[in-house]
């Protein structure tokens, strides 16, 4: 059965890169989750220095589909404003449509333990095949947990999903680290990532659902293993990196945060 979560209100928390909390509570029937701003966020978006550019600057003259299946690609024929104030001419551009996900790194403070999974990626077996890649990585990689957005889902909703469906384990708190594009020059797909509270004292095994073809090998990991796994290059996804590292810088003040009272 997954700790509740301390009564009371907990102190907040602030990480060190900016951004939302949400809090989960659980019970064997549904979650609610509700989310704080910190007072590291701007209610603003922050603009570089000099920058003017909006979106009132980028004229769409056409957009098409020319493929879609499980993914899609869009094509549009577009111009946008230069920095010295004149339009660009047409061009076209193709974008990667694959919807946005979510990815979680589960943590248990009380066990200061870490829990990753490996599973097989065609992208990754994709890779191989340019020497560029080839002996780098290979078709299993090490990473968070992560799932695709649904229509009428939130990033939270997902977190909460997937971790069940993934591990096994419940969240019961929930810190934003950041929002990130993937590869902005061809792709929308846009990650949402948080590190979650979990109880891992039950943590392993093979995971996922059939129906999905997924086959996970869930595992715990001490923070200094995680790390030395980061630094090596042995973890390879940019969710799973952006992750480690910021939960690298944030490690003690969370299992402050997060650490139950000895006794409760």
């Amino acid at each position: 059965m997954p700790r509740a979560a301390p009564e009371g209100r907990a102190p907040p928390f602030v990480p060190r890169a900016g951004g939302y909390r949400a809090h989960a509570t659980a019970d064997s029937t549904k979650h609610a989750l509700s989310i704080t701003k910190e007072a590291t966020t701007r209610a603003e978006p922050i603009r570089l220095p000099g920058a003017f550019m909006t979106e009132d600057d980028v004229e769409i003259i056409e957009k098409t589909t020319p493929f879609k299946g499980y993914f899609q690609v869009d094509r549009y024929r577009l111009r946008h404003r230069l920095f010295d104030g004149g339009w660009s001419d047409s061009m076209t551009r193709e974008v990667f449509e694959r919807s946005h996900a979510t990815a979680v790194l589960p943590y248990d403070a009380d066990l200061d333990t870490l829990v990753l999974i490996e599973q097989f990626r065609s992208g990754a077996h994709a890779a191989l095949q340019s020497p560029l890649c080839a002996g780098y990585h290979g078709s299993w990689l090490v990473e968070c947990v992560a799932g695709i957005i649904e229509e009428g889902e939130t990033p939270e909703d997902v977190a909460y999903r997937e971790m069940i469906e993934e591990t096994g384990c419940r969240l019961t708190d929930l810190v934003s680290v950041c929002r990130y594009l993937v590869s902005p020059g061809g792709s929308s797909e846009t990650v949402f990532v948080f590190c979650g509270r979990v109880d891992a004292s039950n943590a392993g095994g093979i995971h996922g659902l059939v129906h999905e073809q997924e086959d996970l090998r869930v595992f715990t990991v001490a923070p200094e293993d995680a790390f030395a796994l980061l630094d090596s290059g042995a973890i390879v996804n940019a969710m799973t990196i952006i992750a480690l590292q910021w939960f690298r810088a944030n490690h003690a003040q969370l299992r402050q945060r997060w650490r139950n009272p000895a006794g409760s």
